[in-house]
């Protein structure tokens, strides 16, 4: 007997991870009676962890590998999986995942900052692994088609979110390198034999790569440290003279070698008396300004009281000789500098243009900020999107267009598939990259500390991406414009793929379409979201990032409500269910009093297109009811304003998940198919009857604090008891089953 078709729930972090512990039964009984097995794997970062040290660990403690085997999954026709937000962890936050699983009883070794012994160079190395985006390059074997579904675009036009309004005379402004940046040094080969390929500094191998394809392309670049360090002590002059809030916008998490190098040469800039003045003290007690001023702070704990109290007052003048900071939160006197995970550009950007030009400063109130972004490979789009609207004004809810996206992703492709092949050069001297014959390819001339990286995209992920981007033109006529600069290396050699690639499109269904240069492609973009007309963005998989946050959270109010399908090289299917950089607060704000504030709608929108996908692909009548039933139900969701409120004791996320269920029974017990309308009108008369009662059992726990036993590693037996707490509705659900 043939086996169910399978979908793949990914266990993660944080408050998505909460609300799974609500959803998941739900989504579990309902599939399950057309005939689809829904299962959970863990890719958590703790259970990612767990998973890299199975020596170190009791038998009891062991778990599988769950990231690897998607990542064998995903190469096959029938996969299947809805990838929730995870965490893209820095080091403090693995340190602080570490710890947990520790107390948790967990024997594994702390992580070594500065490894010194063989041994603690495996043990960085194994750790380095669960960091960044360890997940997403192994998950995203396709190019991304990310877009908001009709209903929720319209919802957002009908129920507009505010926008503050822009000042007359607004100075705020993005401060970006001229000279020596990535895009300044950037070269660029498309390999036409693939084969090894090597990286050396002064004739010392850095790294070998000995899986280059045929047709595959390679670009290298560097930032120089002494143009970064002069740029960032201009921008913090500036700042102070024109009394402008200062503030750093990097990606840290992703972009997790390089991008934790540019921000510690901002917080040595910034504190520059501090670091120039107890030099011979930070070294002592490992002071490493990448992990910014919260570790800092921490690792002061290791000197005697007075010292420490002297040096915490030294940091403190700082900031009367400073512009002020921009703050991550001012009542905790948590900077932009305090830890790099912290400033992600795609989430921290945003809101500069959806509260005026402002960030919040330490008193708690917003001020005009100078947006400093060091590389000007991105940093010009986000230059040209604010200085429209502080000429044109804020941008109008009700009218504004969508810009949807599709994202080169497939492969490892692109800047975000470079930590490999990122390094802090050790020395000056002359970096080059060489083919197996020897041959020079690209050549740096670079300084001691400079930030030199290599990143790839394979010929099969360009030329899906072409196809899919031409695909989306031809369903909605909407005109495609690819984010390409013609004067950047990289970009120069996708344009010549693009010009040989899409005439065989075109000459079928001719499509509108455009490649510009990114700040005139936001130009463009704009010009058109303004009269109301929509546009697809066709991007590298860092601008995927950065315009499928800043868009959604101008349009919809958040980039949680977005849908992410990846249509899988292999035939199969990946759905992405949003962005996560708030879930923090989340859990923070259920802990302390029970009421889980995150929005589940991006993975209700997910799950209608992953069972859309399966009834299609085996052209099955019963699983087709059961998505077009839940596309009701998402309708009904928005059309009623159910989703969680911000508020303790009103509904939250855990209300959210009752009332997709009743809307998706309701809808069944409507469908064509016998089974399912019998099933589920037992359920819906079931779920309408005990609506109130429902409701109340789950404010019950509203104003109280949760004990789920662990931040990044739950007891799931607590979670649960904490995110099902009504037993009356819990029991309709498991009925279903």
């Amino acid at each position: 007997m043939a086996s169910n078709p399978t979908i793949v729930w990914t266990k993660i972090d944080e408050a998505p991870a909460l609300a799974t512990y609500s959803l998941y039964p739900i989504v579990k009984n309902f599939a399950k009676k057309a005939g689809v097995d829904v299962v959970q794997k863990d890719i958590s970062l703790a259970g990612r962890v767990i998973a890299t040290f199975p020596d170190a660990l009791k038998e009891d403690q062991r778990i599988e590998d769950e990231l690897a085997k998607l990542g064998e999954l995903v190469k096959k026709p029938e996969a299947n999986i809805i990838k929730l937000p995870n965490i893209s962890a820095s080091i403090p936050q693995l340190k602080e995942c570490i710890a947990e699983l520790q107390a948790q009883g967990y024997d594994l070794p702390d992580y070594p900052e500065d490894p010194q012994t063989d041994a603690e160079k495996e043990i960085q190395a194994r750790y380095a692994t669960c960091l960044g985006s360890a997940v997403n390059p192994v998950l995203r074997e396709g190019n991304s088609d990310r877009r908001a579904a009709d209903a929720v675009k319209k919802f957002a036009q009908k129920h507009p979110h505010r926008l503050k309004p822009f000042d007359p005379n607004c100075k705020a402004y993005v401060a970006h390198m001229e000279k020596n940046d990535f895009y300044a040094n950037e070269q660029s080969v498309i390999m036409e034999k693939g084969g090894t390929v090597t990286i050396e500094l002064n004739g010392k191998v850095l790294k070998t790569l000995n899986d280059i394809e045929d047709g595959e392309q390679i670009s290298s670049s560097f930032l120089g440290a002494a143009d970064l360090d002069e740029f960032l002590a201009q921008t913090v002059e500036d700042a102070k003279e024109k009394d402008l809030l200062w503030s750093i916008h990097l990606k840290a998490t992703m972009m997790k070698v390089s991008d934790p190098i540019m921000f510690g040469h901002a917080v040595k800039v910034f504190y520059k008396e501090v670091f120039d003045k107890y030099a011979k003290e930070f070294e002592e007690i490992g002071v490493n300004p990448d992990l910014g001023l919260g570790d800092l702070y921490q690792k002061l704990q290791k000197l005697p009281d007075e010292k420490r109290g002297e040096i915490e007052l030294e940091i403190f003048e700082t900031y009367k000789r400073r512009p002020n900071i921009a703050m991550v939160d001012s009542d905790k006197g948590i900077t932009n500098l305090h830890a790099s995970n912290d400033i992600i550009i795609d989430a921290s950007m945003p809101p500069v243009i959806r509260e005026g030009g402002k960030m919040w400063n330490k008193d708690g109130e917003l001020q005009e900020t100078v947006a400093v972004i060091p590389d000007r490979t991105y940093a010009r789009m986000y230059k040209e999107i604010l200085e429209d609207c502080k000429i044109n004004g804020q941008f109008d809810v009700t009218t504004m267009g969508h810009v949807s996206n599709v994202g080169l992703m497939a492969k490892k492709a692109e800047e975000y598939g470079s930590h490999p092949t990122t390094f802090k050069i050790a020395e000056d001297g002359t970096v080059e990259v060489k083919d197996g014959n020897g041959n020079v390819l690209m050549k740096h001339s670079v300084k001691k500390g400079d930030i030199w990286r290599l990143y790839r995209v394979k010929e099969i992920a360009v030329k899906d991406w072409i196809r899919l981007a031409h695909e989306r033109a031809k369903l909605t006529g909407d005109p495609i414009v690819f984010w390409l600069d013609s004067n950047r290396a990289h970009d120069a050699n996708l344009i010549k793929r693009i010009v040989e690639e899409l005439p065989q499109y075109l000459e079928k269904e001719p499509v509108e379409y455009h490649i510009m240069a990114p700040e005139l492609a936001m130009k463009y973009t704009l010009k058109r979201t303004r009269a109301g007309l929509n546009t697809i963005s066709v991007t590298g998989n860092v601008l995927r990032d950065y315009l499928t946050d800043l868009f959604p959270i101008l349009e919809l109010g958040t980039s949680a409500k977005m849908m992410s399908i990846v249509p899988l090289l292999a035939g199969g299917g990946l759905f992405e269910t949003g962005a996560g950089g708030s879930a923090p607060k989340h859990v923070e704000q259920f802990l302390k009093e029970g009421h889980l504030r995150w929005d589940s709608l991006g993975e209700f929108l997910a799950l209608a297109e992953s069972l859309r996908m399966i009834a299609q692909k085996k052209g099955d009548d019963k699983i087709m009811e059961m998505a077009k039933a839940l596309d009701k139900a998402n309708e009904a969701y928005l059309d009623n304003d159910n989703a969680p409120s911000r508020k303790c004791c009103e509904p939250d996320n855990k209300a959210s998940h009752f009332f997709l269920a009743k809307y998706w029974a309701e809808a069944l017990a409507e469908s064509s198919d016998k089974e399912l309308a019998e099933t589920f009108g037992t359920i819906a008369k079931a779920l309408e009857e005990s609506e109130r009662q429902i409701l109340d059992e789950m404010l019950a726990i509203e104003g109280k604090e949760q004990d789920i036993g662990g931040y990044y590693h739950p007891d799931d037996a607590k979670a649960e008891v904490a995110m099902r707490p009504s037993e009356t509705l819990n029991k309709i659900v498991d009925s279903i089953a």
